[in-house]
């Protein structure tokens, strides 16, 4: 059975999740707090899309539309920190473009061993060994990993061809493009034979190009009609475009020239995804099947008027091969000016650019929903959120701390915000509880920790008591009341 091709697929990609830091204290012999060890969490792993030479379709997204990363492990005692999550690597082929739903362009992959990172891995989060400083010396507490990035995206194959056959059904691209290469595509004498794109490559001297076999084009699709709409994309990158004429044909109302007119007003209609006008590109016209007497007769009267539109004329036969040799060089000549007009390719390298997660800035609104709530949007306060687990009061302490150094706790107070008001940061609602000079209230607790709560030890002070009454024998409140 031959495999589908399948030239457009939505798939659904997720990341790994970042693994949780650990909260850990290091005990051994005669070092009951021996300090915080807590390792961080490891990384989600990401979702990558990588052009492989040897994928010629999206078939495989067809069927398993769904990709997930692996996710973070957990950080653990003693400074060890999780794994990271496994990469999940998709293969897709040359000429694929990467959509959003709403048909933004995100990607086009073009070159064999292009990467791009189709959805991001969560950071894992740290463990209290890399949240200890001198205010904090002992954490009891752990940041959250954070998720990883899950989207839909659209995969559009593109064929990367210099040169596209365009005509009407059955006009003779599949024939021609089998005799000019090694290309073996189903050939047939009824309408929408090809029913998918093919490639195929072809040497003319030095010149080596590929040549894109399009499914038929009818009157009407560049709006959704026949197969045109499905596989017009296939022709975006060609650097010349070749109507093929059926000279022979048996339906009274065509002729050679109303049908470039009708594909010409189809191109016309139809907007590239990646940007330029199919108008600009160099066009030739194909007149077919001229072994027919008849046909042949037909080429002759309707050539002159062709060339006066400024379109190269070939006339050819793929049965007898007549008139190949010459469309073939000078499609050949044709594609080698298109690619010297280009600018010089340049060796690909890698450049990292981060995204500005980090970013400091922050928006303090009014809540639509809440009276006297407001809402707190911002790429650090989100994120911030996401790493607390808001079951441990240290943790929640922390949190304040953080968003009242960024300026938040101000923000809130100067918009008039009240103690108690519901604040909305990254979908989780609390009760605000200023921290900030100059505004009075009664805080309670931000965290607590039981360790450092532990009044059982023995202080110094009742040490030195311990001495002396050891030395004279006698309490300090015993000499008092013998005075009185």
């Amino acid at each position: 059975m031959a495999s589908r091709f399948v030239d457009r697929a939505v798939i659904q990609v997720a990341a790994g999740d970042g693994g949780n830091g650990c909260a850990s204290v290091h005990r051994e012999k005669f070092k009951p707090l021996g300090g915080p060890d807590g390792g961080n969490g490891g990384h989600g792993g990401d979702v990558l899309l990588v052009v492989d030479q040897n994928v010629h379709t999206l078939l495989d997204f067809h069927f398993r539309p769904h990709a997930t990363a692996g996710n973070g492990r957990q950080g653990q005692g003693s400074h060890r920190a999780g794994a990271a999550g496994e990469t999940l690597e998709l293969k897709v082929p040359a000429g694929t473009v990467v959509l959003t739903e709403d048909g933004e362009v995100l990607a086009d992959l073009t070159t064999p061993g292009t990467t791009f990172v189709a959805a991001q891995g969560g950071r894992g989060g740290l463990g209290n060994a890399a949240l200890a400083s001198k205010a904090r010396k002992a954490p009891g507490f752990a940041l959250l990993g954070e998720p990883g990035e899950a989207r839909t995206l659209v995969l559009e194959l593109r064929s990367v061809a210099d040169v596209g056959l365009v005509g009407f059904p059955s006009a003779g691209k599949s024939s021609l493009i089998s005799v000019l290469s090694a290309a073996k595509p189903k050939i047939a004498d009824y309408p929408f034979t090809t029913l998918v794109p093919n490639l195929g490559v072809v040497t003319a001297g030095e010149t080596v190009f590929t040549m894109a076999d399009v499914p038929g084009l009818i009157p009407g699709a560049s709006e959704g009609k026949g197969l045109g709409l499905d596989f017009l994309r296939h022709i975006e990158r060609c650097a010349v475009l070749v109507h093929v004429v059926d000279c022979a044909t048996y339906d009274p109302g065509r002729d050679p020239l109303s049908d470039v007119d009708a594909l010409e007003e189809e191109l016309a209609r139809y907007t590239p995804g990646l940007g330029g006008e199919l108008a600009d590109r160099p066009r030739v016209v194909v007149l077919n099947k001229i072994d027919v007497p008849e046909a042949a007769e037909l080429a002759e009267m309707v050539r002159p008027e062709l060339e006066a539109r400024g379109m190269p004329v070939f006339e050819v036969s793929t049965a007898t091969r007549q008139g190949l040799r010459e469309l073939t060089y000078a499609l050949g000549g044709i594609v080698e000016q298109y690619r010297a007009e280009q600018p010089s390719p340049e060796a690909e390298r890698i450049v990292l650019r981060p995204q500005a997660i980090d970013d400091a800035g922050f928006t303090v609104e009014p809540d639509p929903e809440e009276p006297g709530g407001f809402i707190v949007r911002g790429a650090r306060p989100e994120r911030w959120i996401r790493q607390t687990n808001f079951s441990n009061d240290e943790a929640v302490g922390y949190l304040a701390d953080r968003l009242n150094r960024l300026g938040v706790e101000d923000e809130l107070a100067r918009q008039g915000a009240r103690p108690g008001c519901p604040v909305t940061i990254g979908g989780v609602t609390f009760d605000w509880q200023p921290s900030t000079p100059g505004v009075v209230t009664h805080l309670a607790g931000r965290g607590t920790d039981v360790r450092l709560e532990d009044r059982s030890r023995v202080t110094a002070a009742q040490r030195k008591e311990a001495r002396r009454i050891r030395r004279e024998g006698v309490p300090e409140d015993d000499d008092e009341l013998d005075e009185e």
